[in-house]
């Protein structure tokens, strides 16, 4: 494993607390959802939108864009590209369904580190 320190962990101390940082060249997501912090790449895979003003709802993240749920531990699709009504799904064609790229989390000595895998 490659774990670096991304941020302090008071800067995500709070409920809903998220910032992006760079990280070997990726853009990541960090939050804190009920009390945990995950990392996800900032980018939807579907378009490469960015994810980090996606809404959390009940361990998923939804992109801002085309609402294609992810779930925020493995990145596994929940739904995809389900807007706009109608035209979604077959907007959805563009680019086949894949998971969001999610990153493993540790906090210690007060810091936050993410293991990107490289």
């Amino acid at each position: 494993m490659s774990w670096e320190k991304a941020v302090s962990q008071n800067e995500l101390a709070q409920e809903g607390a998220r910032q992006v940082v760079k990280i070997s060249q990726k853009k990541v997501v960090l939050l804190n959802h009920q009390g945990e912090i995950y990392a996800v790449e900032n980018s939807c895979p579907h378009i490469k939108a960015p994810m980090s003003k996606g809404k959390v709802v009940d361990g998923t993240i939804v992109c801002p864009f085309h609402r294609s749920v992810f779930d925020l531990k493995t990145g596994a699709v929940q739904d995809w590209c389900p807007f706009p009504p109608g035209v979604g799904k077959l907007f959805g064609k563009i680019k086949s369904e894949t998971a969001l790229a999610v990153f493993p989390t540790r906090i210690e000595d007060g810091s936050v580190w993410v293991d990107i895998g490289t």
